[in-house]
């Protein structure tokens, strides 16, 4: 019977080339490999009021999409023996309205990672998403809709880490896990989370240096999970952080739990941002999914962002009908409205437009097809 293999073996096996080398060349490691191609591919036609300030709506086909971001993606494992494999993903996000790339124009600008896992933990190294993004993947019945909490926050479905070391590791019905990224984004053409903070600079060892922390407990009934995010800024950097002293940091609790099929999710967010001004924001959401049969599925969720010591805020409410034709084929209508308070202009619909202190309306139907 072969051993489990050890957490200090995975975080070993990272540096210990030579280990690497005498397992991969064992009789047990010539095991087979697999490599697996995915997609997605989701797109639609919207209708936008107050899409300017002069109050003119629009009908479009945006790029962000009703439900999920489309994207082509390869992962690959190999067995190397002792319960341990080496693994990877490329992820590449992909705009269907033109046909253009994702993320900046990046070629795998989702997810770009190597690693190391056995049953229970996995170590990678690349650009990925970090426990941010993790955090809110079973509370946030929405999702990356285009009418959805990133809207508020354009970081949080965006949330990944270029130059990271990443760990995740669940245990029964506890998930730990951990990002540091030497350089947290290498552009300002990353989409709407990027920041322009290379980092890894000679002489400034904070300069766009990135932590994100997890530690959750969930079953088939609930869950609940503790996050925490901290970006240091550098020299180039956007949003105030051009100095490696200034931070943006966010904490979060996340939860759902289950009422027969329903399922009701909830969250807040605390946001603070340390620069040669500060602010602070909190971001609340509710939600609820409810299938009424497997082929129809009700998602509805309502999240407000407010900006403390001002008058700006934001409350967004927002419902989806999906008709899964099939396994892999969904046809959804989407429906969200904003309501902008002080000098708010927090469009309905990610990407979008709205004058400022306008309230705006968005209605989005679609396609979702998944291979």
């Amino acid at each position: 019977m072969k051993k489990s293999i050890s957490t200090t073996r995975v975080i070993g096996a990272l540096g210990a080339t030579g280990a690497i080398a005498a397992a991969m060349l064992s009789p047990s490691a010539m095991a087979q490999s697999q490599v697996t191609i995915y997609g997605l591919i989701d797109t639609g036609v919207e209708y936008v009021t107050n899409a300017n300030a002069a109050g003119n709506s629009v009908v479009k086909m945006p790029s962000l999409t009703g439900s999920f971001p489309s994207r082509i993606g390869f992962r690959g494992t190999e067995d190397l023996g002792g319960g341990l494999q080496a693994m990877f993903v490329l992820e590449a996000g992909m705009a269907v309205d033109t046909g253009g790339m994702g993320q900046g124009n990046r070629l795998f600008g989702r997810q770009s990672y190597v690693g190391l896992k056995n049953a229970t933990q996995s170590v990678m190294l690349g650009r990925q998403v970090n426990m941010t993004y993790l955090s809110t993947l079973k509370s946030d019945v929405m999702g990356p809709n285009i009418h959805s909490i990133g809207n508020l926050d354009a970081y949080l479905p965006n949330a990944r880490s270029d130059n990271s070391i990443g760990y995740l590791g669940t245990f029964s019905d506890v998930t730990v896990g951990a990002t540091y990224s030497f350089g947290r984004d290498a552009t300002a053409a990353g989409g709407p989370a990027s920041t322009n903070c290379a980092g890894e600079t000679a002489g400034d060892s904070k300069a766009c240096r990135q932590v994100t922390g997890l530690l959750g407990y969930d079953n088939k009934a609930f869950g609940v999970n503790l996050a925490y995010d901290k970006l240091n800024g550098g020299p180039t950097a956007l949003l105030g952080l051009n100095n490696s002293s200034y931070t943006d940091t966010r904490i979060g609790l996340h939860g759902y739990f289950m009422i027969s099929d329903a399922r009701i999710g909830l969250g807040v967010l605390d946001r603070k941002t340390q620069t040669a001004t500060k602010s602070e924001s909190d971001l609340y959401y509710l939600g609820l999914s409810y299938p009424f049969t497997v082929a129809l599925v009700l998602d509805t969720q309502i999240s407000r962002l407010k900006f403390k010591g001002t008058a700006n805020s934001a409350t967004l409410s927002v419902a989806r009908l999906t008709y899964n034709l099939s396994k892999r084929t969904a046809l959804y209508t989407s429906v969200g409205y904003i309501k902008n308070s002080g000098t708010s202009a927090i469009a309905v619909d990610a990407g979008g437009t709205v004058g400022t202190g306008m309230n705006q309306l968005g209605v989005m139907t679609g396609i979702r097809h998944t291979f």
